[in-house]
């Protein structure tokens, strides 16, 4: 690992020089995001709160990840300062000297006593020329053995030179180490306040989408689909598009599409995630992911009359049950000046579901039965989320040749079960739409 020959590195400077490596260690261990340094923004979008949270998690597993590189070198130098390294193979050196420089020393006050107990010794008649050999022989013990001791002085004080210089190796290593559990602390610190402040802006964004205050219907965004069969067969996948168009004379910095597709019965949309596989595509996200919670943020931003189009995949699994769906479909857009809004209300697609192996017959594009208002005077279009919005019906929707009691996504038909599954649909659009 870079990290791993890094900290080698700065330990190894460490060991010879322990302040490099207070002086090093800390460029390893700089793992706050980026976005720490930057002036705060007055008021960041939930998109910058969501980036910034991201970087302060991937910092924050830089960090952790760091610390446990750094325990190995840690670990590892401490196991060398033991054995092998040029520290420690000084200080077994230095030991060694220090006690073959001590048995000197007591070989040599050895030699002096018996210098001495020799000269004691001596007869009364013993001649000149023996006391001077006597008194000889004792000088130079007591000579050698002063050699001896200062030899050993030197060697103790460099057997303790020795020691203090592999602890204080020892030390700057641990504290190096201290540094990356620092950097640990810190990322930790920022990841929770990331996370809190992008917590944060979501629940004042639900309350602003709940109030209503800000978003407005726009007419001129739609969105469309084409190729959606009107009758479907179990255990089959069928391709449609959806296109989004911005057909107002302004710009929509961040364009949403909603496409939920769902069975329904009498008590409103049915949970269809074990029978239906919707995915989508697009020319900048090729690879198909699944929609989830009906929301695809994809689109991005649309220019004045520009629009994009999106490639949807459903799957139907084999085990469906013969019966009949829905497909709503809606768009939403958010601009950095706070200004936002949608279409006026969520398009309806519906298709019936063929049993396994069944043969779909003669079919045709299923046509969009859009929401619209009863209240006299309107535009024709009810804003996002109101509860006067009831799709057209016609009853064709009961009008599907399904039996309800052989099939548990079997199609109730009526304006009360529409409005019940618009209604579901209008609500998770607008949860959504606060996570924008």
């Amino acid at each position: 690992m870079k990290i791993r020959r890094a900290l080698a590195t700065a330990v190894a400077a460490a060991v010879t020089a322990p302040a490099v490596l207070l002086s090093v260690t800390p460029a390893f261990a700089d793992t706050k995001p980026a976005a720490q340094t930057q002036e705060k923004q007055s008021k960041p979008t939930i998109k910058d709160l969501e980036k910034a949270a991201a970087e302060a998690q991937k910092a924050y597993d830089k960090a952790v990840q760091a610390k446990a590189d750094a325990l190995l070198v840690l670990r590892e130098t401490l196991e060398a300062l033991d054995s092998t390294h040029p520290l420690a193979v000084a200080a077994a050196a230095a030991e060694q000297a220090a006690k073959d420089a001590d048995t000197a020393k007591t070989t040599a006050d050895k030699a002096v006593i018996a210098a001495k107990a020799t000269l004691d010794a001596l007869p009364a008649e013993a001649t000149e020329e023996q006391r001077a050999a006597a008194k000889t022989a004792l000088s130079e013990a007591e000579a050698t053995a002063a050699t001896a001791a200062t030899a050993k002085t030197a060697a103790d004080t460099k057997a303790a030179e020795a020691d203090e210089a592999r602890d204080d190796a020892r030390v700057a290593a641990a504290r190096a180490y201290g540094v990356f559990g620092t950097a640990v602390d810190d990322a930790l610190a920022a990841k929770i306040a990331a996370d809190a402040a992008l917590a944060k802006a979501i629940k004042e964004a639900e309350e602003e989408v709940d109030e209503g205050e800000d978003c407005e219907p726009e007419n001129d965004l739609t969105a469309e689909v084409t190729g959606l069969p009107t009758k479907l067969v179990a255990g089959t996948t069928t391709a449609f598009s959806v296109r989004v168009t911005n057909g107002s004379d302004r710009r929509m910095d961040e364009v949403i599409a909603y496409v939920g597709v769902h069975a329904t019965d009498k008590s409103g949309l049915k949970d269809t995630g074990k029978f239906f596989r919707l995915q989508w595509s697009s020319e900048s996200s090729p690879k198909w992911k699944n929609v989830k919670d009906d929301y695809i943020d994809a689109v991005g931003a649309l220019k004045p009359g520009a629009r994009t189009d999106l490639k949807m995949r459903l799957t139907l699994d084999k085990a469906t049950p013969a019966g009949n769906g829905v497909a709503f479909i809606a768009a939403d857009f958010y601009n950095e000046d706070g200004s936002c809004g949608g279409t006026p209300g969520a398009d309806m697609y519906e298709f019936d579901v063929k049993a396994a192996g069944s043969k779909p017959g003669k079919t045709e594009d299923a046509k969009p039965k859009p929401s619209k208002t009863t209240k006299p005077g309107g535009n024709g279009h009810t804003p996002q989320g109101s509860a006067s919005a009831t799709p057209a019906t016609n009853g064709s929707l009961a009008a599907t040749g399904s039996s309800s009691a052989t099939t548990s996504i079997a199609l109730a038909g009526g304006a009360a079960v529409v409005l019940g599954a618009a209604a579901v649909f209008v609500v998770r659009r607008r949860k959504a739409g606060a996570d924008a």
